[in-house]
């Protein structure tokens, strides 16, 4: 299971138009990429349902909340506070996107997806605001990706959409390799 999580460091009080725009935007690149969208952190008190329509009547960003009320139909859209101890268990190994990963939790986009393929599950944490993801975050996280590989920073949803679509395309030529192999050895 591959899941973008979003973690809100924009403002945890005040309800902002970034806040449900980066969730209209980041609901189809899920969708199309097939990932889970996990929001943490966002200043909403209302439930993953709730947070469809309520997204839905504000915006008219990926064809109206079509793609969110998709992955919500699908149990692949979820909404948690932003979890002290760590993250849910099912959403597998913690993934900070970052342009300054540390050295020794940097992990290459293809040992990530080398790992995807033995069915490994990941959470991949963007965050939405000028801030960044918080320090503890990068401390919590198994592995620090920069999808850029030259350090270059992104916006959030610039970000999302690498993330997905780097991670997808990588998937799609491992697996393509894989299958010349077995034909070739006749498997």
């Amino acid at each position: 299971m591959l899941t973008l999580g979003i973690v809100n460091t924009y403002d945890k009080i005040k309800l902002h138009e970034a806040h449900y725009r980066s969730i209209a935007r980041a609901a189809p690149v899920a969708y199309a990429f097939g990932f889970n969208l996990a929001l943490f952190d966002y200043p909403f008190k209302m439930s993953a349902e709730e947070l469809v329509n309520f997204v839905k009547d504000k915006t008219t960003i990926g064809e109206s909340g079509k793609y969110l009320e998709e992955l919500f139909s699908s149990g692949k859209f979820f909404v948690f506070d932003l979890p002290e101890k760590g993250f849910q268990p099912q959403f597998g190994s913690v993934v900070v996107t970052t342009s300054h990963p540390s050295k020794e939790k940097q992990i290459q986009l293809p040992e990530i997806s080398e790992l995807i393929n033995k069915k490994k599950s990941f959470l991949f944490l963007i965050g939405l605001g000028h801030k960044g993801l918080l320090k503890e975050l990068f401390e919590l996280a198994q592995y620090h990706l920069d999808i850029t590989s030259k350090g270059v920073s992104l916006e959030t949803c610039t970000a999302i959409g690498a993330v997905s679509a780097a991670i997808s395309a990588h998937m799609t030529k491992s697996m393509n390799k894989d299958r010349k192999g077995c034909r070739k050895s006749g498997r």
